[in-house]
């Protein structure tokens, strides 16, 4: 094998960290390297069988596509060797050669949070460095791979400890190997000899029995005994003549292609596992078979933890896409609506075309078919899970919830649906969230509305002033931190012919027909005392305000400010403008709660002093206080600092 080129790299000071970790063994169970191997081996295999279907002239061997692992004892080595797709030296680069793609960093950060080894353990599989488990098991890793369609290949070798290199190589085989020079002190413990071939056949049968391919097993040299001279430890003469030919350690029969009755618990696992590159177990299985004039067999998974990346823009979604148990993509998102996004699995249609693209999916009606009807599926799923098992769908909904409201916009079909399985954080119960149908059934007599209110934090939306006549009367309110939250709620009519209103936007209008009619004398009474503070704060603070009016929603503080009905909120606002959307803003109403001392003082200040200019910053004062008291922040703060200093400067 000639070599042309050669050179060293060094690690960036991250990846050095993640390398230490692994190699320091971390991880509890460190069988899964082989996993993580065999995945991305079979990945391989999947994408070269469908880059030959798609170009003919593509120069590439698919005639006997396979798995080889190879172990020798004496040399205590471990190959993995496929024959698929292969990766050019730019990929190896990019994908192998750096850990900075795979979110070293967050990666790092979570593993110190985490709280106990197999919270730490789940997190390889989110960040994507399964091929970095090796060194849990290898002191040197050696990769060797050529891309099919071309002439050279690449080896990439690492200790782990800082530098890999990269040589280009002449006449490397077309697929990777991944050779690892195993750790010599794992040969003294039976259960971490991996370079035994019975503990090969345990792993690949518990992890990878379900892999499409076939993974074969290369005979040992021939031997007379085991390492300690009477064969292998514990198992007598198991290996004391080593088959003549490869053997097939696999059934590679497709879990959803079996029987329900013929698939253990264990298996649909290790195949969501598989699939997701995960380490947990799923949260729920769903098997779905439609059959009649389009006939598709599908096999999916709720995760029990949400990735880290659930809403970057980049993340990936959708569930595999098979044709007649041919491996079509990796992710079809036309499969699964962006909301249901985390659901992992494999769709195996009859009657699509093995050419299909991306772009044919969006336009093929029989793949909409699919999506309402998987659509439905797991959403009805979900609704079981919070009628049967309140406990799982707590998880569930703590998970996933933020990204599942993100259908009740636009998913106009699945939207009573989506409302039934919706559960949001309320006054009623500090601890147990509520649904819509709970809440509307604790209503009491006389109430029309679903009363929210929208923030940051469920601390913030308790001390909100909008809160204070509400929690007066004891009137529940949902309250809703997500960012989703602020575009739904304006696209959702109505619950039960209940229509969803603000307590943050319009005017209050609560209680009996008596005590609706008493406020209203009350209000009319101080309509007419405050009315000329009213006109001149609204003529000074025109700037910022469309409107100062007096409150029937305070009982505490002196103010606060509320939007009209129609109106975008802040927040939305804010979200827009991050999104590149410009905005005109939008001024609000300043609300004065006529029986607080300072709103009082200021209104009698004002008829006897209405020369004074400090009232005009006692007003200013009580703008600013009624943003902050929302969580925004006044327009002039250093102003504010000097108006707030001065008054107290004052009291002293």
């Amino acid at each position: 094998m000639s070599t042309e080129t050669t050179e060293t790299f060094e690690f960036q000071v991250e990846a050095r960290q993640l390398l230490h970790l692994m190699i320091h063994s971390i991880y509890s169970n460190k069988d899964v390297f082989l996993r993580e191997l065999i995945s991305n081996a079979s990945d391989a295999l999947d994408k070269l069988r469908l880059a030959a279907l798609r170009d003919s002239s593509l120069d590439a061997d698919i005639s006997d596509l396979h798995i080889d692992i190879e172990a020798d004892r004496a040399a205590r080595t471990l190959t993995v060797r496929d024959n698929g797709i292969g990766m050019s030296r730019d990929e190896v680069v990019q994908l192998i050669g750096t850990i900075a793609n795979s979110g070293t960093a967050q990666f790092l950060k979570e593993l110190k949070e985490a709280e106990d080894a197999s919270s730490a353990e789940g997190l390889i599989g989110q960040f994507g460095v399964g091929f970095y488990a090796s060194f849990m098991v290898a002191d040197k890793v050696t990769l060797l791979t050529r891309r099919a369609g071309e002439s050279q290949g690449t080896r990439w070798t690492s200790t782990g400890e800082g530098t890999y290199t990269i040589d280009t190589v002449d006449d490397a085989p077309q697929g990777t190997a991944v050779t690892l020079h195993l750790k010599p002190e794992d040969a003294e413990d039976r259960l971490y000899d991996y370079a035994a071939p019975w503990k090969i056949r345990e792993i690949v049968k518990r992890y990878s029995d379900f892999i499409t391919w076939p993974v074969r097993m290369a005979p040992e040299p021939r031997a007379d005994a085991g390492a300690d001279g009477t064969g292998e430890e514990g198992t007598g003469t198991e290996d004391a003549e080593a088959p003549a030919a490869p053997e097939t350690l696999n059934s590679m029969k497709a879990l959803w292609a079996r029987s329900r009755e013929e698939v253990t618990d264990e298996e649909y696992h290790e195949l969501y596992k598989h699939i997701s590159h995960d380490w947990h177990d799923p949260l729920e299985t769903i098997r779905l078979q439609a059959e009649g004039t389009f006939e598709y067999q599908a096999l999916l998974f709720l995760p029990s933890h949400a990735p880290h990346d659930l809403f970057n823009q980049g993340y990936k979604r959708g569930v595999q896409l098979y044709v007649k148990r041919v491996f079509i993509m990796e992710d079809c998102d036309a499969l699964m609506p962006s909301y249901l996004r985390f659901v992992k699995g494999v769709v195996d249609a009859q009657d699509l075309s093995l050419n299909v693209s991306r772009e044919m999916l969006q336009q093929d009606r029989q793949i909409q078919l699919m999506n309402r009807r998987l659509a439905k599926k797991v959403l009805a799923t979900v609704k079981d899970l919070r009628t049967k098992d309140p406990e799982r769908y707590a998880t569930f909904w703590r998970e996933f919830g933020a990204v599942v409201k993100e259908g009740l916009i636009g998913d106009y079909e699945n939207r009573d649906t989506l409302l039934e399985v919706s559960s949001f954080a309320t006054t009623h119960d500090e601890d147990a969230p509520t649904t819509l149908r709970q809440y509307v059934e604790r209503m009491p007599e006389g109430q029309e509305h679903i009363f929210y209110l929208t923030g940051e934090s469920r601390q913030a939306l308790e001390n909100s002033p909008h809160m204070e006549t509400f929690r007066a009367k004891g009137i529940e309110v949902l309250l809703l931190t997500d960012p989703v939250d602020e575009v739904w709620v304006d696209s959702v009519p109505a619950y039960d012919g209940k229509q969803f209103r603000s307590v943050a936007k319009g005017e209050v209008d609560l209680g009996t027909e008596e005590e609706k009619q008493e406020a209203e004398k009350e209000r009319k009474q101080h309509q007419e005392q405050f009315a000329g503070l009213l006109t001149w704060m609204t003529e000074h603070l025109k700037e910022n305000v469309k409107e100062v009016r007096l409150s029937s929603r305070l009982t505490v503080s002196p103010a606060c400010l509320v939007s009209d009905t129609h109106d975008v909120t802040p927040a939305l606002e804010s979200m827009y403008r991050a999104m590149g959307q410009s905005l005109p803003p939008t001024k609000r109403i300043l609300e004065l709660n006529p029986s607080h001392a300072l709103v009082s003082g200021l209104n009698t200040a004002r008829a006897e002093r209405p020369d004074d200019g400090g009232l005009a910053e006692t007003a200013e004062l009580l703008y600013d206080m009624a943003l902050l008291a929302e969580g925004g922040t006044p327009g002039d703060p250093a102003r504010f600092v000097k108006l707030m200093a001065d008054r107290i400067e004052r009291t002293l």
